[in-house]
């Protein structure tokens, strides 16, 4: 019975605290890009609240996660694998799902604002994670033209390298069958998105308008996967609203949908260890494979 690996397994390092800010600089409008490091990945939590839009950095991201957070809320999780650009955010903090999400990624370097307090001991025991704002305050800095809390931005040159391996294997021609779609509205949480397939990619739009970036126009995908999932509570009470913190769970198994090439096929997904690759696989057990490109992957909890 074949399948496919998204990523291949490796330790999960990530350890972050909270932090102050930085002063005011100006505001990102460079495009400039430099190379990740071979066997290394960056991932770079990214606020997603409409008052943080449009982001900076977002569309140079090589997978894009989607989580779900308190208050129906979503954060991303941009992980870079080939290419950065010279400025990312905003930046905002981690969250507990992170913790199991990114141990498909080697021992990346996890840039964050801070994380709430509980969750330190946790994140020890993961690992030590050096590029969050306070270990390297030098690489963050305050857009002037947002505010506080949407607007802390990072260069992330200036951050230590993580290292891997981390090989994409879960790219390859579709499998036969899918169902011609050009058009798909998807949930998570509270936020509604939706994708229109267009110039050989799947341009996205969230809670009605277009999702762009302010190095990059409208953000578009090569394969978009609605990962079905379940949450649970988490070592995090809530937020200061008392809207409970979930936690996404990643290991396990479930229903999923893939969208590639004008197509959608209905899938499943399953992984057995934080340590594991996420499968995602077909009824028959035969491999769905994302196409060559970015990939975006909704984490939609199960109503």
């Amino acid at each position: 019975m074949a399948r496919f690996r998204l990523v291949p397994a490796a330790a999960v390092l990530l350890l972050m605290t909270a932090c102050s800010g930085q002063a005011p600089a100006p505001a990102p409008t460079t495009t400039t890009t430099t190379a990740v490091p071979a066997g290394s990945a960056l991932v770079v939590k990214i606020d997603n609240v409409a008052a943080a839009r449009p982001q900076t950095g977002l569309a140079a991201a090589s997978v894009v996660y989607v989580e779900p957070v308190e208050g129906g809320l979503t954060r991303i999780a941009a992980v870079y694998l080939n290419q950065i650009p010279a400025e990312i955010g905003p930046v905002r903090s981690a969250r507990e799902t992170d913790i199991d999400l990114l141990g498909q990624y080697g021992k990346p370097t996890l840039a964050c604002s801070g994380s709430a307090p509980q969750l330190v001991p946790l994140l020890q025991s993961a690992g030590l994670g050096t590029g969050c704002q306070s270990a390297v305050p030098a690489a963050y800095f305050r857009n002037t033209s947002r505010q506080a809390p949407h607007d802390l931005y990072v260069h992330p040159d200036k951050l230590p390298k993580g290292t891997g391996p981390v090989d994409l294997q879960a790219v390859g021609p579709a499998p036969a069958g899918g169902t011609p779609t050009t058009k798909r509205h998807e949930q998570v949480a509270q936020v509604g998105f939706d994708f229109e397939w267009s110039d050989q990619k799947w341009l996205i739009s969230m809670d009605g308008k277009p999702l762009t970036t302010t190095d990059g126009g409208q953000v578009g995908a090569a394969t978009v996967i609605v990962q079905k999932i379940t949450t649970r509570a988490g070592t995090v009470p809530g937020d200061v609203a008392g809207n409970p913190s979930p936690v996404g769970v990643t290991v396990g198994s479930g229903a999923a949908t893939v969208l590639r090439d004008g197509k959608l096929f209905e899938a499943t997904w399953s992984r057995t260890t934080r340590t594991t690759a996420t499968i995602f696989a077909d009824a028959a057990g035969n491999a769905v494979p994302a196409a060559e490109g970015p990939l975006w992957i909704l984490l939609a909890p199960v109503s």
